[in-house]
């Protein structure tokens, strides 16, 4: 080539139609058979696989009017292309069998060992929990077998419940009087002048200081024989007194103690209003007590109620 002449034919004047013009003609194009129309034109056409990655790649030029030679695709593999699972390090398309011959990690199969302890151990957990909980049944279930039986047992015969027993005793309602009830041997009467006596009207027995003198109080409605206390409300001039005491005819060993325990001064009848207690054993029915001031005694006093209590 000489200056000014980039020669018969450069790349920006190939016309892969050239052929079809008279002076593409007149040049020697030709119609295309694998390259282009014109003489020396370039030949960029290459078989898959041809280039290979990484490496300069030299320019393939093919005489004009001839196709480079290509492999054929389906003949045989060519030699710069391999599928990925034929290279070093590529993918496995199959499962290779591991040494052991198990599965998992390290070719060890799964730890059933570790699971059947775990199921032992819940299984046991379980049988454990329904026994408990069938010893405790079986113990309410005797309890309340006990307690709540069809043949109440000797002891629960024998016993009264506390209800029963309080409702026993507030049902017996044990005798009371006063001055107005009491018979009077000659001699004794009734008065109100000192003031501070409980008995209706605040009356009172007066002229007890002499010897034979006698109050007798007849008590029925004793249900159960034994020993019960009797109560004397008394009044006192500040001085110590006392009376013989007798249960159905039988003089009792101590006397009736019509003492001054409050230390109250002397010869104030108002302020000498106390209460003393004496046991008496009663008979079942009706009972009969006597107070009287016999020799010996000190019968300085006033009798304003009489009472018994269990």
């Amino acid at each position: 080539m000489t200056p000014g002449n980039n020669g018969a034919s450069t790349p920006e004047d190939d016309d892969p139609f050239g052929y079809l013009y008279a002076d593409g003609q007149a040049n020697g194009a030709q119609p295309p058979s694998g390259g282009y129309g014109y003489p020396n034109s370039v030949n960029r056409v290459r078989a898959v696989g041809t280039r290979p990655y990484g490496q300069p790649q030299a320019a393939q030029t093919a005489p004009y009017g001839q196709v480079p030679q290509q492999q054929a695709a389906h003949s045989r593999p060519n030699a710069h292309y391999a599928a990925p699972e034929t290279l070093p390090g590529g993918a496995q398309t199959a499962q290779q069998q591991m040494p052991g011959g198990g599965g998992g990690r390290g070719g060890r199969g799964p730890n059933t060992k570790g699971l059947l302890i775990g199921a032992i151990a819940v299984v046991a957990a379980v049988v454990i929990g329904i026994g408990v909980a069938m010893l405790g049944g079986d113990k309410d279930k005797d309890k309340a077998s006990d307690e709540v039986g069809t043949n109440p047992t000797q002891s629960q015969e024998s016993k009264p419940s506390p209800s029963a027993s309080k409702a026993g005793a507030a049902k017996q309602d044990l005798p009371e009087t006063d001055a107005k009830a009491l018979r009077l041997s000659p001699g004794l009467t009734t008065a109100s002048d000192v003031k501070g006596a409980k008995a209706d009207g605040g009356v009172y027995v007066t002229g007890f200081n002499q010897v034979g003198a006698k109050v007798t109080w007849t008590v029925d409605g004793i249900e159960k024989a034994g020993t019960y206390r009797l109560y004397v409300r008394y009044g006192i001039p500040g001085v110590d007194a006392n009376a013989t005491l007798m249960v159905n005819g039988e003089a009792q060993d101590r006397p009736v103690n019509m003492k001054n325990f409050g230390g109250l001064p002397k010869g104030d009848w108002e302020k000498g209003w106390q209460e003393t207690w004496s046991n008496v054993n009663l008979t079942k029915g009706t009972n009969t007590i006597e107070i009287a001031c016999n020799e010996g005694n000190q019968c300085d006093a006033v009798l304003d109620q009489l009472w018994l209590k269990k």
